[in-house]
């Protein structure tokens, strides 16, 4: 299969390339040079540039992973974040139905609100509480009305060697010797990207051969608070002489809101394949090994 992958050059895209490439012909696209032999360097939000490149590569499956994920960046940059989460990911659907060829769509949980006390499910209302997650949430409903061959797989708190990400952040501030504030609020499932793209492969393996299309929730098993999850970074990494105060998303003052509750159910994935991700302790493990 020919898989043409958007993003390809950031965190989940690099590591998705490197899992695709073993079994498919990967044609990587970013605006910077992605880390495969066939590449392209184009801004998603050029759609004429973008179109053309689809359309001559013709790939059979298009894995849409750009996206301007600087959730508080978002906030104060609500154009640049419509014009890439939103409208870029409507001219991928857009080239993608015109050559009939399938499309997985990278979304988040942040389009839920965090006000239920369970897990989110597929099937539960979206209701984003942040121009991030209502500009992802936009280019979900442009690729559901454009296709009939999709996937759409959410996922929550990405980390892998490729970007930056809050195990990286926390490291570094533990390095400065400095007492770290991380709050204590937030709930969700840290998810290592090389997991998630062996995940993804799966997904994209199994939808277009038995026509499996549609939402997916896809993240490491269990979940934590930021603030727990920073304590065993620390405890993994071996660093034990600084402190981490817990405090609220209040005290914190983001310039954007986040969910409280933002685990996903990963129930659908786990039917369709016998399993789920490996605890999320597990992965950060192997993580911090590499």
């Amino acid at each position: 299969m020919k898989i043409l992958i958007t993003g390809a050059a950031g965190m989940l895209g690099a590591d998705l390339c490197n899992e695709l490439k073993k079994s498919h012909a990967v044609i990587g696209l970013d605006v910077k040079k992605p880390p495969v032999e066939d590449s392209l360097v184009i801004d998603i939000a050029n759609k004429k540039s973008l179109y053309e490149a689809i359309i001559s590569k013709r790939p059979d499956m298009v894995a849409h992973c750009a996206a301007y994920t600087d959730v508080d960046g978002c906030e104060l940059n609500k154009d640049k974040a419509y014009q890439i989460n939103a409208l870029g990911t409507k001219n991928v659907a857009e080239a993608c139905k015109d050559i009939d060829c399938a499309m997985a769509y990278i979304s988040t949980d942040f389009i839920f609100d965090g006000k239920k006390q369970a897990p989110y499910t597929e099937e539960d209302r979206p209701w984003p509480i942040s121009v991030y997650g209502r500009t992802k949430l936009e280019g979900e409903e442009f690729v559901k009305a454009l296709l009939k061959k999709y996937l759409i797989i959410r996922t929550s708190w990405t980390y892998g060697k490729s970007g930056k990400n809050f195990v990286e952040s926390i490291l570094a501030s533990a390095k400065s010797g400095l007492a770290l504030s991380v709050v204590s609020d937030q709930v969700g499932s840290p998810t290592y990207t090389i997991d998630l793209a062996q995940a993804i492969k799966k997904l994209i393996e199994k939808a277009c051969v038995g026509s499996l299309y549609g939402v997916y929730h896809v993240t490491n098993s269990g979940s934590c608070s930021r603030h727990e999850e920073a304590l065993k970074i620390l405890e993994l990494a071996g660093i034990k002489d600084v402190k981490i105060k817990p405090i609220s998303s209040q005290e914190a003052n983001y310039p954007a809101k986040r969910p409280k509750m933002s685990v996903l159910d990963n129930s659908k994935y786990g039917k369709l394949f016998g399993d789920r991700l490996r605890p999320w302790e597990d992965a950060l493990k192997d993580y911090l090994k590499k």
